[in-house]
């Protein structure tokens, strides 16, 4: 039982109710002018052309969503759209909304009219008072029986209310959901998104862990040493690290702050100096080789360079220590080859493993290029192939 009556505690029930009522109030007013039955006629024939102004599929999309499904009309999107008929299709789909909202809402009104007034003559027959509308019922007399009437044409009303308003709500979402141009529009805005997230996700693994990785070698280091000047280069070298990284979790955070914000603040392979100087820093014996107009490469792939460069050295810091390192940068024919090689110094990692070895990857896949982790002559390898256009 009270499953039955939750309905008629939402107030989305009565608004259901209200969206139908408005659809014929201006057909109302003129049948009061002109009482013939060709007066709906004549107002179905009026919404053919309406139903074509692209428009109307705004008014009609912000009603329904405060109406039919209680939500704010400038809220996230719930299955009923607000932007203009973009296509013949929309159109048409809004053209026949716009017909059964006037059939629904017309049928809705007779039927909620008529039980109610049904109501008040069976009360009214039942206590010997005049019925409203002696035509709509044919009593005989008035008979207390009457009253057990009422329940039956109240649970009728309230039925009708509760079922026209479903069937006008599902029918909004058939006629005013997106169409299959804008579900594909969606899908690609999601994937955007989900894109977008993973590259910030990317960002702060590579910024934060090499500015980490900077930090504990260098702090190790310097305790192991235990010589005062050493110590002071540590911490010089930690607290460089430690700025670069803030300035770059600063852009990471901006890009979350400012989704229209530009990427061009992201450092670049120009700006790989300060890299190998940390490395350098941290114990590594850095052999740096770069050749061709770096300054000329395309932003996308000068920024990606920059933190695949990134990854490699804070990976042989993590995972081989102050060893020497071969950093081999080379712009030619067209492609941007990347090379970073260190001496393995224990066990080699299974392919795949680390969040970081496929970072590079995929950062390497998007771009159009190709990556290579691994052994390769006693070394440690990685080997990225960026293609310039």
């Amino acid at each position: 039982m009270i499953r039955l009556l939750r309905p008629f505690g939402r107030t989305v029930t009565y608004t259901r109710l209200l969206h139908l009522f408005i659809a014929i109030v201006w057909p109302s007013m003129w049948l009061f002018v002109e009482e013939a039955w060709w007066t709906w006629a004549a107002a179905a024939l009026v919404l053919l052309p309406v139903g074509l102004v692209p428009a109307m599929r705004t008014v009609e999309g912000l009603q329904a969503r405060l109406l039919l499904t209680g939500q704010r009309p400038d809220g996230e999107s719930n299955g009923i759209v607000v932007a203009p008929s973009a296509s013949w299709s929309d159109r048409g789909r809004l053209v026949v909304w716009l017909q059964a909202r006037l059939l629904i809402g017309c049928v809705t009104s007779m039927f909620t009219v008529h039980l109610l007034m049904a109501v008040v003559d069976l009360g009214a027959a039942a206590f010997g008072g005049d019925t409203a509308s002696g035509e709509l019922l044919l009593l005989d007399g008035h008979s207390w029986w009457h009253v057990l009437l009422m329940p039956v044409a109240s649970v009728a009303l309230a039925a009708t209310v509760v079922a026209s308003g479903r069937l006008i709500t599902a029918l909004a979402h058939r006629l005013l959901g997106p169409s299959p141009a804008e579900r594909l529009a969606a899908m690609e805005e999601r994937t955007e998104q989900l894109l977008e997230r993973t590259r910030i996700a990317r960002e702060l693994h590579d910024s934060i862990g090499h500015a980490l990785t900077v930090a504990v070698v260098q702090a190790g280091a310097a305790r192991a040493a235990g010589d005062p000047a050493f110590t002071d280069r540590a911490l010089d070298a930690i607290e460089e690290t430690g700025r670069a990284a803030l300035e770059d979790l600063e852009r990471v955070l901006g890009v979350l702050r400012e989704s229209g914000r530009p990427a061009g603040s992201r450092p670049t392979l120009t700006e790989a100096g300060r890299l190998l100087e940390s490395a350098r820093a941290s114990g590594a014996k850095v052999d740096a080789e770069m050749t061709g107009p770096l300054d000329t490469v395309a932003g996308p792939v000068s920024r990606e360079g920059y933190r695949i460069l990134q990854e490699a050295l804070t990976n042989v810091l993590r995972h081989a220590g102050a060893v020497p390192v071969r950093v081999r940068v080379a712009v030619d024919n067209g492609s941007l080859d990347l090379e970073v090689r260190n001496p393995l110094t224990g066990a080699v990692p299974g392919p795949g493993r680390g969040s970081g070895l496929r970072g590079i990857r995929e950062r390497a896949a998007l771009l159009g290029g190709r990556a290579h982790t691994g052994p390769d002559r006693g070394d440690w390898r990685v080997r990225v192939e960026l293609p310039l256009r």
